[in-house]
């Protein structure tokens, strides 16, 4: 009988309650429903609870076996700092899966870039023989360049302050003698010569590596720059076009750039490679122009552009100048990323 009677009893709370539930559909007559909200209605809630205006029906108060059947609960993710967090593998990227291939992209990209530089620069001095005022072309396409990538985002500009200006700096003055000295090179002598005078331009590294920055330098290394020397040494005894003017500013060059190289070292920023060449292109390009004016203006407004035009035309001249402008920034812009990856290979 208890049995009967606590089923009964059951029966007529589940009875009562979708009798409640029925009528609590409309709202209460002596309550106003706002006009900005929506009627309220019940919602069963993950637990089986029941809201009726506001009143919460805990499902413990009815059997579990009249319960309806609940839908499994789904975890929610984890976000990615949480994933990162519980040791979860983040997925390798290209440049980690295959990092000698891409160094060695960029390493194709430099010669190829460098070599189309090359035979135009030469071809641009068979006729137009002013090699600051190229050198000054050169630094011109490439400010004008990062100034389009910055006017699109591509790369953002990153703020630079005086701070910045003064590591820049010794950079970029360096830079610039070195790109004028190697053109001054070119124009007077082969190309060939010229950058055979520059191959020795690590033996010149390694020698401001010991002596200026005061690090070591094995013997093996010496002793693996040493067949590099002898055949400088040989090849500018048997050359032909050789000069004392292409030899003297070739040397310079290699002085210049090894400079660089150690202003380069004590200048590391945070900023990314692209916007810091772009600051040390324009930089450069400020201190090229007083001796392009000084050296070569004279002779440029007397019968330097007129020569030029005679002999190619408008059209091919300028396009020349635009050209080699642009290749001589893009092979340097790749020599930029290639260092920027091989430092972070070397990073343990």
């Amino acid at each position: 009988m208890s049995a009967l009677g606590a089923l009964s009893g059951g029966a007529a709370g589940v009875a009562g309650l979708l009798s409640l539930r029925r009528r609590a559909a409309p709202p209460p007559s002596g309550l106003a429903t706002p006009a900005h909200l929506p009627p309220l209605k019940c919602a069963v809630l993950p637990d089986a609870g029941q809201l009726v205006w506001g009143r919460q029906l805990r499902p413990a108060l009815l059997p579990a076996a009249l319960l309806p059947p609940q839908p499994a609960r789904r975890h929610a993710l984890c976000p990615p700092a949480a994933a990162a967090a519980s040791g979860e593998a983040k997925p390798a990227g290209f440049l980690d899966k295959y990092p000698a291939l891409v160094t060695g992209f960029f390493f194709f990209m430099w010669y190829f870039l460098n070599v189309i530089f090359n035979i135009l620069n030469k071809k641009i001095y068979n006729y137009f023989p002013y090699p600051y005022f190229v050198s000054l072309i050169h630094l011109v396409v490439g400010v004008v360049y990062c100034l389009i990538s910055w006017s699109v985002g591509l790369p953002k500009r990153a703020p630079i302050n005086s701070n910045l200006l003064k590591l820049l700096f010794p950079v970029a003055l360096c830079h610039a003698l070195g790109h004028v000295t190697s053109n001054v090179s070119f124009a007077a002598v082969a190309v060939s010569f010229a950058h055979t005078i520059k191959a020795l331009e690590p033996f010149f590294n390694a020698a401001a590596t010991q002596f200026v920055l005061g690090q070591q330098v094995p013997l093996s290394l010496w002793l693996s720059l040493a067949p590099v020397v002898i055949g400088v040494s040989m090849a500018s005894l048997t050359e032909l076009s050789f000069n004392w003017t292409g030899f003297i500013n070739a040397m310079i060059s290699n002085i210049s750039f090894t400079y660089r190289s150690i202003y380069s070292k004590k200048a590391m920023t945070d900023m990314d490679s692209t916007n810091v060449y772009a600051y040390i292109s324009i930089i450069s390009l400020l201190v090229c122009i007083p001796p392009a004016l000084i050296f070569e203006g004279p002779q440029l407004m007397q019968h330097g552009f007129s020569d030029a035009i005679a002999k190619v035309g408008l059209q091919k001249f300028v396009t020349d100048l635009f050209l080699v402008g642009l290749f001589y920034h893009l092979y340097n812009q790749a020599t930029e990323l290639r260092h920027k990856l091989e430092l972070e290979l070397a990073l343990p």
